[in-house]
């Protein structure tokens, strides 16, 4: 691994980890205080840079993008089942 991957790798801890105390909060209480147009376009672009992300084969922007558009997800997933009742 050479220092741009290190410092990939570390860039990409730091993003996804920033969501992690978000959807937790959101699984707890099945609640999801974000704004419903921003999750859906933080959904979408996210899936959209992990098709890209794999179709030029960079490991570290493919797992970062997977795992926002996961999180963000669930997050999107949950606000949807609030407007729903």
């Amino acid at each position: 691994m050479n220092g741009g991957e290190i410092i990939g790798l570390l860039g990409m801890l730091l993003l996804v980890g920033s969501w992690i105390p978000q959807t937790v909060e959101t699984i707890r209480k099945k609640h999801c205080p974000l704004n419903l147009e921003f999750i859906l376009i933080y959904v979408l672009a996210a899936s959209l840079l992990t098709v890209y992300s794999y179709i030029i084969g960079d490991w570290i922007f493919f797992t970062l993008n997977f795992l926002s558009a996961f999180q963000s997800g669930i997050n999107l997933l949950v606000k949807l089942m609030e407007k729903k009742g």
